[in-house]
């Protein structure tokens, strides 16, 4: 397990000093309710509040133990039946000393417990710093911490591989191995470059090359398989559009699997943009059902189409819905030449009435076109997979080794571009102090990512999306 650098463990000392404290499930009455304490007076914070029945003094036990008791309030009164989980430093969560108390479940009784447990010494946790305490005593990676977040938020089975593979450490195997060549190659160069009165052969540029082609290869294959599965992690603004009637209402309330938009025969039903979140297969989308895209109406429905339209130019991902039953107007042509420039998928809709709209009728617009009935159902299959199509996923690959976010994204492309103009000042013979630059930073890129160059900003970054409790 990678050891942090100095340079931005704070206050390591001042965090181990003081035993922090929180709820750690959601905020909503449920079976179990737990409060996690962490720190060097975790398990005497813990014997304060709670009685085994056993007789055991928590504060003195070994790890990896459980005891049934009783909770008690500052007064001394009882609390709650519940179970104390004992975990000694460093094999715990965070590295430290913990204590979990899990209580019922109801939202008031877990309040009391973790007053009781603040009075009895313990701080306030902030939001994610039981994991960031994790990160600091080296239990963890920085990417790995990330992961922790992202298997939180997976959405789909896709993204829970993704961060599941991660926190397995997946992905920091993948950067080691260029990370060295890197590092071996930079060596190298920095000992000519820094000693010119020592007698160090100069380094073959084939040579390097050698090791630093492969390294950017890794590194761009981490990109690319990024770029293919954002979506999946992360979701996608889609929205749905076309003049009215058309049936983009029904296509909404078929994604969502609810009544989520009024559908009725009068055009114009739809005034402003009704917003669902929702999975087409594996992908999550943000989704958008916008007002009928016509010329006049009354000031309402001009207001909801002016918001229509800024939603297509914002959106990742364009339905544009044509009436299948209806010849192609002035305004449906409007509208596919508008989404020239965007991710679209023309849905030919009402496949369940005579059709009036030839596939040639479309092919000038160069965009995927599925042919659905948003009444009955059929055709979704065929649309999910023209949006895994259009937004890469059909080629991403959960279990391999990847990037989760943006952060690790640009310090991964920061590195790839330091090494390639490595690369091209080898070939073209320039000097090495110019490539030693560009490898020292390359390095440092990937040093970033995984937390042993982070600075206190970046990672205080990093744990301020995490809840409070973990």
């Amino acid at each position: 397990m990678m050891t942090t650098s100095s340079n931005h463990i704070m206050d390591t000392a001042s965090a181990a000093a003081s035993t922090i404290a929180a709820i750690a499930t959601p905020n909503a009455a449920g079976g179990i309710g737990l409060v996690r304490i962490s720190g060097t007076d975790a398990l005497r914070v813990a014997a304060r509040v709670f009685m085994s029945k056993s007789g055991v003094d928590v504060a003195k036990s070994c790890g990896y133990r459980v005891y049934y008791g009783h909770v008690r309030a500052e007064d001394g009164a009882a609390l709650d039946e519940a179970l104390c989980t004992v975990f000694r430093a460093p094999k715990s969560y965070t590295g430290e000393d913990c204590a979990e108390i899990s209580c019922h479940g109801g939202l008031y009784i877990t309040k009391r417990v973790l007053r009781a447990v603040l009075a009895a010494g313990a701080k306030p946790a902030r939001a994610g710093e039981f994991t960031e305490r994790a990160y600091l005593n080296g239990r963890i990676a920085l990417e790995q911490a990330e992961a922790v977040a992202a298997l939180i938020s997976a959405q789909g089975e896709s993204a829970l591989k993704a961060a599941n593979g991660v926190l397995g450490g997946a992905l920091g195997a993948k950067i080691a191995a260029p990370a060295d060549n890197i590092a071996e190659c930079a060596a190298q160069v920095a000992a000519w470059v820094d000693y010119p009165d020592e007698d160090i052969p100069e380094p073959n540029s084939a040579a390097l090359l050698a090791r630093l082609l492969p390294a950017r290869a890794d590194l761009a294959a981490l990109l690319k398989n990024y770029e293919n599965g954002r979506v999946l992690l992360e979701g996608a603004d889609a929205v749905i559009c076309g003049r009215p009637n058309t049936g983009k209402s029904t296509l909404m309330n078929l994604l969502c699997g609810t009544n989520q938009a009024i559908v009725t025969d009068i055009p114009g039903t739809t005034r402003d943009v009704l917003e669902a979140a929702v999975r087409l297969g594996e992908i999550p989308l943000r989704l958008a059902d916008t007002a009928g895209l016509r010329v006049g109406g009354d000031v309402v429905e001009q207001i909801g189409v002016e918001r229509a339209r800024a939603r297509i130019a914002a959106a990742d991902l364009v339905f544009a819905v044509l009436d299948g039953s209806a010849p192609l107007t002035a305004e449906d042509r409007e509208l596919l030449e508008g989404c020239a420039a965007r991710h679209c998928v023309i849905i030919i809709n009402k496949t369940d009435l005579p059709s009036a709209i030839a596939q040639d009728d479309l092919a000038k617009y160069g965009k995927q076109v599925v042919r659905l009935s948003a009444k009955t159902g059929d055709g979704l299959g065929e649309l999910r997979r023209a949006v895994e199509d259009i937004l890469g996923t059909a080629e991403f690959d959960p279990a391999a080794a990847m990037l989760i976010n943006e952060r690790q994204r640009e310090c991964c492309g920061r590195a790839e571009r330091n090494l390639t103009e490595a690369a091209s000042a080898l070939q073209s013979g320039m000097t090495l102090d110019a490539v030693q630059i560009l490898l020292d930073d390359a390095l440092n890129a990937l040093l970033e990512l995984r937390g042993q160059r982070a600075s206190e900003a970046v990672t205080n970054a990093v744990f301020s999306r995490f809840c409070v409790g973990k």
